[in-house]
């Protein structure tokens, strides 16, 4: 009998007879292992437990504990939901239910249901768990055999013939099966957290052409606990929404009539502009020079940046007089203008050129959500045109920049990616490489860890991105590094060199907060509302009790403002608890309270929006260490 070498992770090797099953394999080692085990990856190729071993191979065998083994929880998940829905109502017809962040969704034709109807798939699922259904996997051997599986679900029928080159399989479960690849758990005992969260409607493919389908999502972790600690975060999550909170603190607003632009009402300007403030400060340290551009262009400048051909439907067309025009997508190629109106020196470079320019990108109605996803915004935005001796320096001094906004002002941990070159790219591949190269050794000499995102690059060039973690563990990418050798060669930019000749300049594209709406929401979400002092569009209140402590009052918010405070004056004829009461709920950092006492003294008795009692201080005094808290962005 011929025998196959099976490597461990380890590096340890056993030999088996050809054919043995992952599921074996796991039985060898222990009954506990083989009894947790989902699939197995075998030669970086995931299959089922029962897959035949014919070859030498690398195992691993895969448990919940695994990413890739959770993701095949997860499908399995799905598998379940289907067969669910389908008992209970037999002439819904499944499309397609795949893995995504936490779990997973699956989309029906012919179901009409709501939110209430889930419970009852719900039970309907557990009971398909307690029955332990072994999955079964068949190979067709042609499309037309798989076609006469599911004759009646022309969905399947599209799949089957776009895919029947690659090869088919079904997986069976009981009395339901599916086309699938796998690979799936043994059994559906395997399944042991789940709950289905919400139902939408999704076009067939994403495709607004198309049949709009009812989408079910739903949650699926390893253990019951971790599912119970993900439902507290949403929860939590769901009360820091920036939407909710933007509304309810003032902030923000949105309206029909301008969908994706979001409305910076006074309190939410005064953020927004707090912002612009830190990034302009830093802006004079670090030798950048703030620019204010055009937002409309003609077509032939997009043609010359390459946007024309990349990305002409993510941008606002229009006409004037005949000719073809753009709002601006992106600032790099109004700043190529800029740069070319006059001829340099290796002497005045680098050239850093910052501009906040208000930005419009066509995206679609149906994925605007917040300030996360809009149309109008602007970022903070700059580019570096410099020589390729100065690249790597100037890549430096950006990571640096980044890491001063992310981990000494907002104290968030973030991590690092470098994405490569996309499938559809401009420009020729030794200057990609090239690129690619720079970044990563720029990255390597900063002993900052980095993982490859591949063929997530921009168009123009390779990226550093930045993904910040908020206060509730949630990942979001902000800051991003892009190095771009084509925009610099497309228009044409030069340097006159210490060697007296013409050379292309190498241009940096790069944001810190990035957008800066999505970076507001984040902030709103990640402080819950309470934005620190320096951040908060109220920062004191001053209450009197009555009214013969309105002049004194009066003077303490005069005196705050003069110091750059922003503190405001409530001489409502309200009791004392409920005024502070709703500037707790309107979280402003400081209530001071004024009586005939702190008259008499000349202090104000200070408390914070989390009802710490902080006591009498001396006016003065107290504004001098808020103007200093403020000051240091502490």
């Amino acid at each position: 009998m011929a025998s196959v070498l099976i490597t461990f992770p380890d590096g340890s090797t056993k030999k088996y007879e050809a054919g043995v099953i992952p599921a074996q394999v796991a039985k060898d080692i222990s009954e506990g292992l083989a009894r947790v085990c989902v699939a197995a990856q075998a030669n970086d190729k995931l299959i089922d437990m029962d897959r035949p071993i014919t070859e030498n191979t690398t195992l691993k065998l895969l448990t919940p504990k695994e990413q890739a083994g959770i993701e095949v929880v997860r499908h399995s998940c799905a598998h379940v939901l289907s067969q669910a829905v389908k008992r209970l109502h037999p002439h819904a017809l499944q499309t397609i239910g795949p893995v995504i962040e936490n779990g997973f969704f699956f989309d029906f034709d012919n179901l009409e249901i709501t939110d209430e109807d889930l419970p009852k798939i719900e039970e309907e699922m557990r009971k398909i768990v307690k029955e332990k259904l072994p999955t079964v996997r068949k190979d067709y051997t042609s499309e037309e055999e798989a076609i006469a599986d599911y004759k009646d679900n022309q969905y399947k029928i599209e799949l089957i013939k776009e895919h029947a080159e690659k090869g088919l399989s079904n997986y069976a479960q009981g009395e339901y099966h599916d086309l699938c690849r796998g690979p799936h758990c043994p059994h559906t005992g395997h399944i042991e957290a789940f709950k289905l969260t919400k139902i939408a409607k999704a076009y067939w493919r994403g495709d607004a052409k198309n049949k709009q389908l009812t989408r079910i999502y739903g949650l699926c972790f390893a253990k019951k606990s971790e599912l119970e600690e993900h439902l507290k975060m949403t929860e939590e999550a769901e009360k820091r929404d920036h939407r909710k909170l933007g509304r309810e603190l003032g902030l923000l607003m949105f309206h029909e009539y301008s969908p994706g632009s979001p409305f910076f009402l006074p309190k939410g300007a005064v953020i927004y502009n707090e912002l612009l403030n830190l990034i302009r400060e830093e802006y004079r340290k670090r030798g950048y020079t703030e620019v204010i551009t055009p937002l409309l262009y003609e077509k032939s400048l997009w043609e010359t940046s390459g946007h024309w051909e990349h990305y002409k439907e993510n941008m606002f067309l229009l006409q004037v007089e005949g000719r073809d025009f753009s709002i601006k997508p992106m600032n790099c190629p109004s700043h190529m203008l800029i740069y070319k109106n006059e001829s340099h020196s290796y002497r005045d470079l680098p050239l850093r050129i910052a501009d906040f320019a208000v930005l419009h990108r066509n995206e679609m109605s149906g994925t605007l959500s917040g300030l996360t996803r809009v149309r109008k915004f602007s970022q903070d935005d700059a580019h570096i045109i410099c020589t390729p001796e100065q690249l790597e320096e100037e890549l430096q001094d950006v990571l640096e920049f980044v890491n001063f906004i992310y981990k000494e002002v907002f104290r968030m941990e973030y991590r690092v990616e470098l994405s490569t070159r996309p499938e559809k790219f401009l420009g020729d591949i030794a200057l990609w490489n090239k690129a690619e190269a720079t970044l990563a050794a720029v990255l390597d000499n900063l002993a900052i860890p980095y993982r490859i995102n591949e063929g997530d690059g921009a168009f123009y060039g390779p990226k550093i991105d930045i993904h910040v973690k908020d206060a509730l563990g949630r990942s979001f990418q902000c800051a991003t590094i892009q190095v771009d050798f084509q925009m610099p060669l497309r228009f044409e930019a030069t340097y006159e060199g210490a060697d007296g000749q013409k050379h292309t300049p190498v241009m940096i594209h790069r944001a810190i907060l990035g957008s800066l709406e999505r970076f507001f929401g984040i902030m709103i979400e990640h402080f819950a509302g309470k934005f620190p002092l320096w951040l908060s569009p109220e920062q004191v209140r001053v209450l009197p009790i009555a009214d013969r402590h309105n002049a004194f009052s009066e003077n303490v918010v005069r005196k705050m403002k003069e110091a750059g405070l922003r503190a405001t004056l409530d001489d409502r004829p309200l009791t004392t608890n409920k005024k502070v009461r709703e500037a707790q709920l309107e979280k402003v950092n400081y209530i001071l309270i004024v009586g005939d006492r702190e008259v008499d003294a000349g202090t104000v008795n200070v408390r914070t929006r989390e009802n710490e009692i902080l006591g009498e201080k001396a006016v003065d005094a107290f504004i001098t260490e808020l103007v200093s808290e403020a000051k240091e962005r502490r």
